[in-house]
């Protein structure tokens, strides 16, 4: 089918239209884990179809020195990153969810309309479009670590509708994708709550049915003392480690040089900086695949922070950050469940200052777990691998929601298709 303008565009210079501004510098002796602004890093990006994520990366996130008032962001505010700390990071948008809160910190630029040209809020999309990445791309700062500027993305090309009705309805419609997303996310996160409560009740507090289907040690079931554990569990129940019950496959990095946003070879991903709500975003491939995951298992970042999870959407590379697991017995919900257990066990002990950079080979095969009777797991898994299903189909749908929404993102900043 072929495609041709349909509404009347312009181009300008992003200089013309937009003011660009870099967040102050935070001296590191005034962070803190505690006060009543948090600074903002590039943490707070989600790379899985732009947007603002808590910063779960860092502990230290408060900051107690004196601010001057335009570096605090107020709700709305649209922000994006100086420094591509994460491959693909650029061009990546996120507005501020609350006022007041959050500092804008030099890593992490502004983004105001200037102009009666252009509908504040596309702004976020503009900035993110395909164009603009690739620009910015091409102008960052070629080391390790890329940068860019207020005024090289000033210098960015675009080209919008000049009716600022036609920017604001296809800001709305691209706002219903995103919202609809967000409302997944929810179910999601309500779904894996519901997963964890019963979990902990039956593998936590002993409370499993019985066989007359009375929670077992509230209703006096068999607990006898493990000399491993130094505490009761349940009668015929063992300790192991999490190999007895998980096949493991530690990540791998290829080499740099064969990464390409193109398509070309693997899907990979590097770290939990490709996480998002339950799976990862798809940013970047191989064409030297190392070591490897399939669809489904469990992935775990095996840096800090130690022991975020997502669920691989496909089969993929994954790099040295990364874990794979699988359950050796077909009970995935059950085996995703312990490892959540264990990564809140690990948030607990990063709270209290005992941070992990990172989990070795031997460590992860060899943390303690729990082994319940097979029958017993069995049981849970007839509750826990329906809601992992649901939530394996909410995914997929996302995932979906945010092909159609990357497919329209060019073609409605072009002027190829207009929004009645």
């Amino acid at each position: 089918m072929e495609t041709h303008k349909l509404i009347e565009m312009k181009k300008y210079k992003l200089g013309e239209l937009i003011d660009v501004t870099r967040g102050m510098s935070l001296p590191g002796d005034k962070y803190a884990e505690s006060g009543d602004l948090i600074r903002l890093t590039l943490g707070n990006f989600n790379l899985q179809g732009n947007g603002f994520k808590p910063n779960t990366s860092k502990t230290d996130l408060y900051y107690t020195g004196s601010v001057k008032k335009e570096f605090i962001m107020k709700k709305g505010d649209i922000i994006t990153p100086l420094t591509e700390q994460t491959y693909g990071l650029l061009g990546s948008t996120a507005r501020i969810p609350e006022s007041g809160k959050y500092i804008q910190s030099q890593d992490v630029a502004l983004i105001k309309s200037k102009s009666d040209k252009l509908y504040e809020d596309f702004c976020y999309y503009l900035i993110s479009s395909p164009s603009v990445r690739k620009q910015l791309g091409a102008a960052a700062q070629q080391t390790k670590i890329r940068h860019t500027s207020p005024d090289k993305i000033k210098d960015c090309e675009v080209i919008i509708p000049e009716d600022v009705n036609q920017q604001i309805k296809i800001t709305n419609l691209l706002n219903t994708i995103e919202n609809k997303i967000a409302l997944n996310n929810k179910t999601n996160t309500e779904l894996e709550n519901m997963a964890k409560t019963i979990y902990d009740y039956w593998f936590t507090q002993f409370d499993f049915p019985d066989k007359n289907g009375h929670p077992f040690k509230s209703s006096g079931g068999q607990m006898v003392y493990n000399e491993i554990l130094k505490r009761e569990i349940p009668a015929g129940w063992e300790v192991g480690k999490l190999s007895d019950i998980a096949n493991i496959t530690m990540g791998q990095s290829p080499d740099g040089e064969s990464y390409n946003e193109d398509g070309k070879g693997t899907i990979f991903y590097q770290g939990s900086t490709d996480f998002g709500n339950r799976s990862p975003s798809i940013r970047v491939y191989t064409t030297a695949p190392t070591r490897f995951a399939k669809k489904n298992d469990i992935l775990m970042s095996v840096r800090a922070p130690v022991g975020t999870l997502n669920i691989a959407n496909t089969d993929c590379c994954i790099g040295r950050g990364l874990a794979a697991l699988n359950s050796k017995t077909n009970s995935i919900s059950y085996l995703y469940c312990v490892m959540r257990n264990f990564q809140r066990q690990f948030e607990v002990l990063d709270s209290i200052g005992t941070t992990f950079g990172s989990i070795t080979k031997d460590d992860l095969f060899g943390l303690q777990v729990i082994i319940p009777p097979k029958e017993i797991i069995e049981d849970f898994c007839k509750i826990g691998n329906g809601i992992f299903k649901e939530q394996s189909r909410i995914d997929e749908e996302n995932t979906e929601l945010t092909k159609l929404r990357d497919y329209l993102l060019p073609l409605l900043m072009n002027g190829q298709i207009e929004v009645k």
